[in-house]
């Protein structure tokens, strides 16, 4: 063990993640065994565990630690739930639900991304998410419907066609808005036709491709 990457891991969840609220102990602990260096591009390794987003190259990042904490301890995920994740990036998010979860599926729409997650991932031992190039903004329908959707990045608006995929009592998170203020947003479907919202968060995160950006204008 690196001496100094385990005091960068436990500065990281004891100066930067628990003072923002992230208080579930089964998130920190993850936190403290999913090796968050080995999915930063190489050579990147000294900034794994900063707060901030971490370059992957191709106009993509990984979002920051505290945020992925957050995101994780609000959807409360459950040993046997089946996770939908929109925005693999390096699979680190998706290591992290698939500690979590009986099934993650992830899908990304960079191609070299795609197999750099993979790689990460098999790397990891994590052997129960699948990673699929595809557009996340359509969600996955045929593979639904989840317990648990998350979109890792920023959405104008949360899609229909995603809430549609949800499991009556599943919940999605999402960081909804436009800059300078977004909030992380937390969607739980309480029956057929009925879903419940709840901001609960602000913060300000890198958009997703591909989703729709509604007009600003109004006539």
């Amino acid at each position: 063990m690196n001496a100094f990457l385990e005091q960068a891991r436990f500065n990281m969840i004891e100066q930067q993640v628990r003072p923002w609220n992230v208080l579930d102990a089964e998130v920190l602990g993850l936190l403290s065994v999913v090796r968050r260096e080995d999915f930063v591009p190489r050579g990147q390794e000294a900034i794994a565990f900063a707060d901030l987003e971490v370059p992957l190259g191709y106009g993509q990042v990984m979002l920051a630690p505290r945020l992925e904490a957050r995101l994780l301890q609000d959807l409360a995920v459950q040993k046997a739930d089946k996770v939908l994740e929109i925005g693999t990036g390096s699979g680190f998010m998706a290591a992290l639900l698939g500690h979590r979860a009986q099934r993650v599926l992830s899908l990304e729409l960079v191609p070299e991304l795609v197999q750099m997650a993979r790689d990460n991932l098999q790397r990891a031992g994590v052997g129960n998410v699948d990673v699929r190039q595809a557009d996340g903004a359509q969600g996955a329908a045929a593979d639904g419907p989840f317990d648990v959707i998350l979109l890792s990045g920023s959405v104008a608006q949360v899609p229909n066609a995603l809430l549609q995929q949800l499991k009556v009592g599943g919940r999605l998170a999402a960081i909804v808005g436009d800059e300078p203020v977004m909030s992380a947003t937390t969607v739980t479907r309480t029956s057929d036709t009925n879903f419940r919202t709840v901001q609960r968060w602000d913060t300000v995160a890198p958009r997703l491709q591909n989703f729709a950006e509604p007009s600003q204008f109004s006539f």
